[in-house]
């Protein structure tokens, strides 16, 4: 599984994230283009933040926490978590410019070994970590075909 931490990775997905444009348009869901990239904002903001937090300990998250990092791509149609829902319009340049500096932000870290749990999902190693950022915002480039 490709990890936003591996170089070739994260360039990887840097160059996607810019072939975007305000006119792409999904292959499938509801998010258009700018709802997209500040919806993937969410899971970074996350995995950011310092700020101390404990592991709400839940079936889903017991459930799905593997499939978070494996090599089997996420299906279309996933439900979206309420606080990640994003459904007003927002400015597409404004809020990629803000996504590519989250990956900058988050690839800074990769020598980082000690990561506050996920709220849902709990302790994830670094390399946990680096998986399921570079997942989901795989799973959402290709929603929008780059």
């Amino acid at each position: 599984m490709k990890s936003l931490f591996d170089t070739e990775a994260y360039q990887e997905i840097k160059g996607r994230i810019e072939t975007l444009s305000s006119k792409s348009t999904p292959a499938w869901g509801k998010m258009n283009v700018g709802q997209m990239v500040t919806h993937c904002q969410f899971p970074l903001k996350v995995a950011l933040s310092n700020k101390p937090r404990k592991h709400k300990w839940n079936l889903v998250g017991f459930l799905f926490k593997k499939s978070l990092y494996n090599d089997k791509p996420w299906r279309q149609g996933l439900p979206t978590a309420k606080l990640a829902k994003i459904t007003d319009e927002r400015d597409f340049d404004k809020e990629r410019a803000t996504l590519l500096s989250m990956v900058d932000a988050f690839y800074a870290k990769k020598e980082q070994t000690e990561w506050q749990p996920h709220p849902m999902f709990g302790t994830f190693t670094p390399q946990q970590w680096g998986q399921l950022e570079y997942k989901h915002l795989d799973h959402h480039l290709r929603q929008f075909q780059v």
